[in-house]
């Protein structure tokens, strides 16, 4: 007999049974490590959950969200108590209002009473819409999986909360039968086939069920029966439904032309007759022509102020059919918009619409092919480069013009990329001028909170998710400077990556001396040869990451509200 055979197996400690239970939906973690939650990550990874540790407790809810948008599975990310939760709540702010689920894995404060630093982190995330879940010793599977099931079917962020003097103490498992599992005997009796797995698949986030309202869909279908200048307008909730083979289907059906909102670029299966981004990103003559559809079917879009151009999007006689998984009001507008909500997932509800339209509507409109300007070169294609205003890409105050950088960057940037953006001017220079190949590589974290600092501390997610591909950061001298904590992060996570800083002298900062204090290529950009430092870059195997400081002329607006 063994000398250990009678030697009855440790009860495993809730951190442990956490990480065991969290490791069956997800396979990968953001932490800014501390001491109070140090332990937490360790079983995380020793559960197989892969940990990217980041540099600022932000970076930890960004990143997972990050991750969550590129891939479309469950992350989690570990933050610490007080302050270090506090630190990360604009991100929690962003990825409520983007939509996204994952878990928050936060320790707490110790269950004896608040220490002067402790917060009622439960109260502060409520504020901002968000459930928080206790874990206590008992029932941790249960605790989790109601976590994860709140999530994904609600897509958005849920709270694990878990007091640092609860953190290692013996957890009180109990499967899905009653069995106790902390129970050494028990443990002993079972055979290891009868035990629960601790790995399995990452939750893939589901699809919303489909109930559309009969009256609004019989609505819907005569005003795309009789359409005569058809226009589909996709958004990211189209992306999430995986519409994108049946957006393709309704387009022929139809005869439509198409666009995308920055979230959905690269949607379309087909991009010959899709004119891009709408709204204040998009090209003016494209966004005229939108103006004279007749009727407009948006899918998975939430027609805000940034997507109408300010209201200006459509025009008087325009009928809207909106497809979404929300009750969603009508659109911003300048005048009276006639709209058919259709709720439900997108794939289905287009399905549904495209097979009931067909009795109706034998030929597409023709409309897209009897429409100059979408031929390649076209005037709806060409964006305003600034090469006629500034020949050499320079402004009169001798700075350079960020069209043509973007223009020019647009021709270099390697075309595996994930583009992050951070908010404010970067989103007008990446998502005008840079295309990418899917939404899923398109990653705008803050641009649903209108928050800036929060790309850089999302390339770490995007490193995780796509560690082969280059991960590109577009960002402003004011976010960039805010998080430099996390530029250290992309520098140390990414495998290949380039920085690009729209810097217009808002602040006094060199990132390309600060790039290479910290290990990376710093290139200042002052005229547009410069930046053939990125061919070079590509050239050389394209590994590693490249800065490039760019030095643009605030003289040039980054958006230009319209009018019609």
């Amino acid at each position: 007999m063994s000398q250990f055979a009678s030697v009855a197996p440790a009860a495993p400690t809730v951190s442990a049974a956490l990480a065991g239970a969290l490791a069956r939906h997800t396979a990968q973690g953001f932490a800014r490590i501390a001491r109070v939650n140090t332990t937490l990550v360790t079983d995380l990874e020793q559960h197989g959950i892969g940990v990217t540790m980041v540099g600022h407790e932000v970076a930890t809810i960004a990143s997972a969200d990050a991750f969550a948008r590129a891939t479309g599975t469950l992350a989690v990310a570990v933050t610490t108590t007080g302050p270090g939760f506090t630190n990360a709540l604009t991100a929690l702010a962003e990825t409520t209002r983007a939509r996204v689920p994952l878990i928050v894995l936060a320790a707490d404060a110790p269950t004896t009473g608040n220490r002067p630093w402790d917060v009622d982190q439960e109260m502060l995330a409520a504020a901002l819409g968000v459930r928080t879940l206790t874990v206590t010793p008992d029932n941790i599977d249960a605790i989790v999986d109601r976590a994860v099931d709140s999530a994904l079917r609600t897509r958005r962020p849920v709270v694990l909360s878990v007091a640092i003097d609860v953190i290692g103490a013996p957890a009180s498992l109990t499967d899905s039968r009653g069995i106790d599992l902390s129970d050494p005997a028990v443990i002993r009796s079972l055979s290891a086939a009868t035990l629960p797995s601790a790995a399995a698949t990452p939750a893939a986030i589901p699809h919303p069920p489909t109930g559309v309202n009969p009256v609004e869909r019989t609505s819907a279908v005569q005003a795309l029966t009789v359409a005569m200048r058809p226009v589909i307008i996709a958004g990211r909730g189209a992306w999430l439904s995986g519409a994108a083979t049946e957006l393709g289907l309704m387009a022929d059906a139809l005869g439509a032309i198409t666009a995308t909102t920055a979230l959905a670029r690269g949607i379309f299966p087909a991009q010959h007759f899709d004119v891009g981004v709408v709204g204040g990103l998009g090209q003016d003559a494209a966004m005229r022509l939108i103006s004279e559809a007749d009727a407009v079917l948006v899918v998975g879009a939430s027609l805000n102020s940034f997507t109408t151009a300010g209201g200006t999007l459509f025009g008087p006689h325009t009928t809207v059919v909106r497809i979404d998984v929300d009750d969603v009001p009508a659109p911003e507008a300048d005048h009276e918009i006639v709209q058919h909500r259709l709720r439900g997932d997108a794939s289905a509800v287009l399905r549904e619409l495209r097979e009931t339209l067909a009795l109706s509507r034998p030929a597409p409109s023709g409309w897209r092919e009897r429409v100059p300007g979408l031929e390649p070169g076209g005037t709806l294609r060409v964006r305003d480069t600034g090469f006629v205003e500034h020949p050499t890409g320079i402004c009169a105050d001798g700075l350079l013009d960020p069209r043509s950088v973007a223009t020019r960057l647009a021709e270099l940037l390697p075309l595996d990329r994930y583009v992050a953006t951070d908010g404010g001017s970067a989103i007008a220079w990446s998502g005008r001028y840079w295309s990418v190949a899917s939404p899923a590589r398109s990653i705008m974290v803050g641009s649903a909170f209108r928050a800036i600092g929060l790309g850089c501390a999302s390339i770490a997610g995007v490193a995780a998710a796509a560690p082969g591909s280059t991960a590109v950061l577009s960002t402003g001298s004011d976010p960039g400077l805010q998080a430099l904590d996390d530029v250290e992060t992309a520098i140390r996570t990414a495998q290949r990556c380039v920085i690009v800083v729209w810097n217009d002298g808002s602040s006094a900062a060199d990132f390309a001396a600060l790039a290479n204090a910290l290990g990376a290529q710093g290139v200042s950009v002052t005229e547009l040869a410069h930046l053939d430092a990125l061919a070079a870059w590509s050239a050389a195997g394209g590994t590693g990451t490249i800065l490039l400081d760019c030095r643009v002329s605030p003289t040039v607006p980054s958006y230009v509200p319209r009018a019609h």
